[in-house]
């Protein structure tokens, strides 16, 4: 399914590769280590700010944009786009445990989105993270791919804490059609999309 978006030439559009650590803003922490990177710490162009959020141990696909539509499109509720997530559990998944999360969880008493769920049987190829995943030896760890169709607060986290399987590493992989792997980016690296790559965002 295919939702119209008119993309503007005077605008930029951009993805970044969010490393682990870094404020999804532009503006110094209030709180915390005062040396915590932040979107300012990546020569990124004036004027352009976040479409959506990553908190800051989460990694992966982030755009930034000056065409406020866009924002207005992406978050319209009417009309959702998944964003899919590949997450690094403690534990090993149940067929109980990914039942109840592609049936959505209720979370602080509300229920979420039903959601799709993938249990990979391989270890994916990921760029190191500073500081590494804690290990246990006596306890294993597993990857899954969530399909989203909404973005609470924490929710990955919150889902996979609810079904016993606590997120060490999370990673958004896509947004819409978009996909990080098809953009060849490091952690900390950045592009400007163009015209077709921003439809695929909405092709769906």
């Amino acid at each position: 399914m295919s939702y119209h978006f008119r993309y503007d030439p005077r605008s930029r559009y951009i993805a970044l590769y969010k490393p682990f650590g870094v404020l999804c803003q532009f503006s110094p922490a209030l709180d915390g280590p005062a040396d915590r990177q932040t979107l300012a710490d990546f020569g990124l162009p004036n004027r352009v700010y976040p479409v959506g959020r990553l908190d800051h141990d989460s990694e992966g696909l982030l755009l930034l944009t000056d065409d406020r539509f866009m924002t207005t499109r992406l978050f319209d509720e009417s009309r959702p786009h998944p964003r899919r997530y590949l997450v690094q559990v403690e534990g090993t998944p149940t067929d109980d445990a990914l039942d109840a999360l592609s049936v959505g969880p209720v979370i602080e008493g509300r229920r979420c989105l039903p959601c799709r769920v993938i249990a990979l049987d391989y270890v994916p190829d990921l760029p190191p993270r500073n500081p590494p995943v804690r290990y246990r030896a006596s306890i294993p760890t597993s990857f899954l791919i969530l399909t989203l169709y909404e973005g609470k607060n924490r929710q990955v986290r919150k889902m996979t804490a609810s079904v016993g399987l606590p997120t060490l590493r999370l990673i958004r992989i896509s947004i819409g059609g978009l996909y990080l792997e098809d953009l060849d980016l490091e952690p900390g690296q950045w592009t400007d999309l163009e015209a077709e790559q921003v439809e695929e965002i909405f092709r769906v």
